[in-house]
């Protein structure tokens, strides 16, 4: 199966065809997904989504290395892009250049995302020279969360949505080949992707962006809690996962849970080895083991 590469993302705006990302940090996940989406993105959001933390700068580069291989090694379709976590690419070029090096290298992705506008134009170029594509990501920027004032919405005002156009051409210069918006008044994002001939890709931009990205944790319903606006629950898989684990810690206090059909007998020795061959067969990394 043919991957998607960062240029034919770049020429469905051309072409005028909408863009699909969802996020993934396994391999589980990355089976369900990677058939279905363009792309997907190994984000540092994975610092709040599966390590608990409040925001993202815990992510360390080593962190973003290990989720991203673990992606890459059952992706077969999608494009993969993986984030350069808080200050691996702030300090200089060389050093945005280095992580990103690490990402493609160690982590197996074809691209990589980074946050700010013209402060960190000069790195965007001294990466994309290297040979690594670069997806840039202006708005609400979580890296810079305290600097932010919080998870807020940005761009709000003609001063502060033309700083944004502005950083978001000299990204374009720069050579991203695709930007992210994130949570910023949609009047805004739509002048932006009109104005950019690289593609958009919205969260809580609005609707004229050109391609959409959510967290796949959170459209899939897994906490119920968390509901922004930008976001739609596809799926509400928060209760029946509850109600399994909850079922099945029921059946192992009562008894009820294995029964003699969950296991093996003596006389049944040949009929196990059968099995063995057939689950080896059929699993890429041979047999599960909690």
């Amino acid at each position: 199966m043919k991957r998607i590469s960062a240029l034919e993302l770049r020429d469905k705006k051309t072409r005028g065809e909408r863009i699909d990302v969802s996020t993934a940090y396994d391999a589980t996940f990355t089976r369900l997904i990677d058939p279905h989406v363009d792309a997907i993105l190994v984000g540092d959001s994975l610092g709040m989504v599966v390590q608990g933390h409040d925001d993202t700068l815990q992510v360390t580069l080593e962190h973003m290395v290990y989720h991203c291989a673990a992606v890459a090694r059952s992706s077969r379709r999608a494009h993969l892009i993986g984030d350069l976590p808080f200050m691996t690419y702030q300090v200089s070029p060389s050093q945005g250049v280095e992580s990103a090096g690490r990402l493609v290298q160690s982590g197996s992705v074809q691209s990589v995302k980074l946050e700010g506008g013209q402060a960190v134009a000069a790195t965007v170029e001294k990466i994309c020279q290297a040979g690594i594509p670069v997806m840039g990501h202006l708005g609400l920027t979580p890296q810079s969360v305290h600097s932010l004032g919080g998870f807020k919405v940005q761009g709000r005002g003609s001063k502060a949505a033309a700083r944004l156009l502005d950083d978001a051409l000299a990204l374009e210069s720069a050579g991203v080949f695709a930007l992210v918006l994130e949570m910023i008044p949609s009047e805004a994002a739509a002048t932006i992707s009109e104005a950019l001939k690289v593609p958009t890709i919205g969260i809580g931009a609005g609707s004229r962006c050109d391609g959409q990205v959510l967290v796949s944790y959170d459209m899939l319903g897994l906490n119920p809690e968390f509901k922004p606006r930008f976001v739609e629950h596809y799926a509400e898989l928060a209760s029946p996962i509850q109600d399994a684990m909850r079922a099945y810690a029921d059946d192992v206090r009562a008894g009820r849970f294995p029964t003699k059909e969950h296991s093996y007998r003596q006389a049944a020795l040949e009929v196990v080895k059968s099995e063995e061959q057939a689950l080896d067969s059929k699993t890429p990394n041979g047999k599960h083991s909690p």
